[in-house]
């Protein structure tokens, strides 16, 4: 579980997994140009999410260089953390040490957020995540002051999840599963309260990631006769976890949560994967209107749909951009981190503004299902609750 406090430590500096990588057909690594990083899981079980958002900032920084209109040039930073707490500090100094980037999307994770956030306070070089999650990371009493969150946090995905179940599906027993990291322990905190409080009861598992056998799991929630599942993870356990309760015989309601959602569950899992209710505080790019021309280009440019938090990744980083054309490509971290802190930018996907201590000032959550082998889109999760 995240402690509330964090205690600053002394990090080796371990060399990170970290490439530069020019956007566009040539851009090299010329002197005097403003870099963006991203950081996020580029290898390991979930690299399908952080792909997703590197797509998303890849096509920003593209796009803006083509544009003509920046008196300097993007050049794009990649930090591969695995979505692991233990890689993420090395990964976060590997970018800070470069000083030519003014800004990082990301961490992508909570737990790696969570690690590297200290890093990043010390030097003053702002971190923007589409989708860390956890709550605690804008307490206070950890001293992040370089990290902004741009979504909502798991106080409202976990409570809405609550609200569904107890006002759409009327559930009177859920058993609910965390898969021991920062994020499904904090997730499922925030749901179980949400359960117990409109009255249903709630039985509660953790489950660490990467546990060979889910069978045993599967047998108690079917045991339990609950008639519906809460799973706090990423997909690449949730997946062998729907396959073992297929086999088991469950027959009631499943959700989870943005960890979950996106087509690798699906792949992974198959038939499994039938009617799973998935959550996000990230709506569908390719159905919102607004999102349609990103949507679009995204699809031209790498040959697939834009995932989950792609085109919120995409916003981050035009809105990074827009603070730097306003600045100068001389800005000052600090500066940089203060300007975005106190900005409100229109995106495609929402208005991204921040309150005290970098918490998103947005609340909306919004539910998916998957069905036929595919995830779609059912709308914000409190108006369908009723």
């Amino acid at each position: 579980m995240l402690n509330k406090t964090i205690v600053k430590l002394a990090i080796p500096l371990a060399v990170g997994a970290l490439a530069l990588t020019g956007c566009g057909s040539d851009s090299g690594s010329g002197d005097g140009a403003v870099k963006i990083a991203f950081q996020g899981p580029l290898s390991g079980d979930n690299v399908a999410l952080g792909e997703n958002m590197q797509n998303g900032v890849k096509l920003a920084i593209d796009q803006a260089n083509a544009k003509g209109d920046l008196d300097f040039k993007i050049e794009y930073v990649a930090g591969d953390d695995q979505g692991l707490p233990d890689k993420a500090t090395a990964t976060a100094q590997k970018i800070i040490d470069d000083p030519g980037v003014v800004a990082v999307v990301g961490p992508a994770f909570s737990g790696p957020t969570n690690t590297s956030s200290p890093l990043y306070a010390e030097s003053g070089l702002v971190t923007v995540s589409p989708s860390a999650t956890n709550p605690l990371l804008t307490d206070k009493e950890n001293g992040f002051t370089s990290f902004l969150r741009g979504v909502p946090n798991d106080n409202m995905q976990g409570a809405g999840m609550a609200t569904y179940y107890a006002k759409k599906l009327q559930a009177k027993k859920v058993y609910l599963v965390d898969d021991k990291t920062d994020y499904g322990v904090g997730l499922a905190t925030v749901a179980e309260k949400g359960l117990k409080d409109a009255g249903i009861e709630v039985v509660k598992k953790s489950v660490p990631q990467k546990t060979p056998d889910y069978s045993a799991t599967a047998k108690d929630v079917v045991n339990s006769k609950a008639d519906a599942l809460i799973y706090a993870g990423y997909y690449q356990d949730a997946a062998p976890f729907a396959k073992k309760l297929k086999d088991a015989g469950y027959k009631g309601a499943a959700i989870s949560g943005d960890g979950t959602n996106d087509m690798k569950f699906v792949e992974l899992a198959g038939d499994a994967s039938e009617n799973w209710f998935l959550t996000c505080p990230c709506t569908d790019a390719t159905v919102e209107a607004g999102t349609k021309k990103f949507a679009e280009d995204y699809q031209k440019e790498f040959g697939r749909a834009p995932g989950t938090y792609s085109a919120e990744a995409y916003d981050i980083a035009n809105m990074i951009i827009a603070e730097v054309k306003k600045a100068g490509a001389d800005v000052e971290r600090e500066a940089l981190r203060d300007a975005l802190a106190k900005a409100s930018y229109k995106g495609l996907t929402k208005t991204f503004s921040f309150g005290e201590n970098g918490e998103f000032k947005g609340t909306d959550v919004y539910l998916y299902q998957v069905k036929g082998g595919k995830i779609g889109y059912q709308g914000n999760i409190n108006e369908l609750a009723g």
